[in-house]
């Protein structure tokens, strides 16, 4: 029982000692507050040092726990979509959006789209950030034509893979989720004018070919595009024998950050710090899109920092 009390712990947020005056009691018990956050640190780290990680999740995944406490701890069927929505919505509050898009392209079966409409759910009630979901996707055709050559990887892919069976995810899906049937080639050109989405904050990226790959990615060049300063990205299928650089993923990524000036993907850098299995794969695979007019453009609205000497 003391070990569950102790993994509870690690649900609180650590916070600053209350501002007290000098007087004996008070010196006191600021001692005693910063002692409870000493020990409350130490038990933080220590739950996340293995062999004591894979009991402390176990126990978590048992308890309600926060958003934050999910994404750090890898709780969700698909914790890189609970990062990438918890960062989004951490971002849209100090950018001053109430409400953000999150996208996923390649539904295929659409196991992934659901878990993204729920933790949707699930971060909007904790940050009242509103997020609407979106499922970009061929539907039971399948994957589209090919390009021809080998940039679509013809070694691992088929046309015709991963259907969807529309009807049936469609009876899942809540007034929170919109799904967009067709070639991603068009139905992008016209997402923001058709359905006037607030600002991306997310996307994921699971439609195996380059071809439709760079086709997504057109988005960020729509018509009437609007998203965070920097939208994290995460991209599916960039872990296997044959990637490499010259196709696929990969050369859909370098091909955007070469053709667009004002917008540019690059790596999620320390994203794993901080979190208790820092070592998943999928961390390697959450990149981010920069839009640097806007960044170019902000003035910050707050006092300046200062660093004392301890």
């Amino acid at each position: 029982m003391r070990f569950v009390y102790a993994i509870q712990q690690l649900t609180l947020t650590t916070k600053s000692p209350p501002q007290l005056s000098s007087q004996p009691d008070n010196i006191y018990i600021r001692q005693i507050i910063k002692e409870k956050l000493i020990v409350r640190e130490f038990i933080q780290r220590l739950a996340k040092e293995p062999p004591f990680r894979i009991v402390a999740r176990a126990i978590l995944k048992k308890l309600k726990v926060s958003v934050k406490t999910k994404d750090i701890w890898a709780l969700s069927k698909r914790p890189q979509y609970m990062t990438g929505l918890v960062e989004a919505s951490n971002q849209a509050i100090k950018q001053g959006h109430k409400e953000i898009s999150v996208i996923e392209f390649g539904v295929a079966g659409g196991n992934g789209l659901l878990v993204l409409q729920e933790e949707a759910e699930i971060v909007e009630n904790e940050t009242g950030v509103k997020i609407k979901v979106y499922g970009f996707d061929m539907g039971a055709r399948g994957l589209p034509s090919f390009i021809g050559d080998y940039r679509d990887h013809p070694d691992a892919w088929k046309q015709g893979d991963y259907a969807m069976d529309e009807e049936k995810l469609k009876s899942r899906l809540t007034d929170r989720t919109t799904l967009i049937l067709g070639n991603v080639n068009e139905t992008v050109k016209t997402f923001f004018k058709t359905y006037n989405p607030p600002p991306i904050g997310f996307v994921s990226f699971d439609l195996d070919l380059y071809s439709s790959t760079k086709d997504a990615l057109g988005i960020f060049n729509a018509a009437g595009m609007k998203m965070l300063w920097n939208t994290p990205l995460y991209f599916d299928d960039i872990e296997f024998v044959f990637n490499h650089r010259f196709a696929g993923v990969f050369l859909a990524i370098r091909e955007f950050n070469e053709e667009n000036e004002n917008f540019k993907i690059d790596h999620w850098y320390g994203v794993e710090s901080g979190r208790a299995f820092p070592e998943r794969y999928f961390y390697k695979k959450l990149y981010v899109c920069h839009d640097l007019i806007s960044i170019s453009n902000v003035i910050l609205d707050r006092d300046t920092i200062s660093l004392h000497i301890k």
